[in-house]
């Protein structure tokens, strides 16, 4: 953006921040420099966001007192045991909490449909047919099958389209036959 080219106020409101950083660029500065002199509107905004800005500097940096750390602590309400641990204990309920968080589970059910809808005949699903070998090769088959049903597909909605244009214009082309009585052949 050259001084020369007209500014926006939306377009000064995003370069505003930069601006009373002081990280601005030469000439997007002049440019919203420029703008700033004739819009009354964004002048304001620039010094009330550069006030506010100076105030902030000059505050000083708190620490918070030792025991207000302990008093939020002791005023958070209890939490509950999971789920898993009220239903099988302490020891067993926390080997079983992370298996049982939700996007665990649905992430095992995703998968389980995934294997399902690649082979569709696969109703016991046993360790041999997890093999990432097979798995990869009922999925790149099932690919490759769609795909050719695809292209079989076009190609035969071509040729059907072909045979009904030619016969449009052979029934175009032809004479009209059937106003004509029949020959005698001899």
């Amino acid at each position: 953006m050259t001084p020369q080219d007209k500014m926006f106020c939306s377009d000064a409101e995003i370069l505003l921040a930069e601006y009373v950083d002081g990280t601005l660029a030469g000439p997007v500065r002049a440019a919203l420099e420029n703008h700033l002199q004739s819009c009354a509107g964004c002048r304001d905004l620039a010094q009330d966001s550069s006030a506010a800005v100076a105030f902030l500097a000059r505050t000083a940096v708190l620490e918070a007192p030792p025991e207000l750390v302990n008093r939020i602590l002791f005023h958070l309400p209890v939490m509950k045991p999971s789920l898993a641990r009220r239903l099988f204990g302490r020891v067993l309920g926390g080997w079983l909490e992370p298996i049982l968080q939700p996007r665990l589970v649905m992430g095992m059910g995703a998968a389980a449909l995934s294997f399902f809808m690649l082979e569709p005949q696969m109703h016991q699903l046993t360790a041999s047919r997890l093999d990432p070998v097979k798995v990869y090769t009922i999925a790149e088959n099932g690919v490759n099958r769609m795909w050719e049903r695809g292209v079989k597909s076009y190609e035969n909605i071509r040729l059907v389209y072909e045979i009904q244009t030619r016969l449009s214009e052979w029934q175009a082309d032809a004479p009209d036959t059937q106003n004509q009585p029949p020959r005698n052949s001899k």
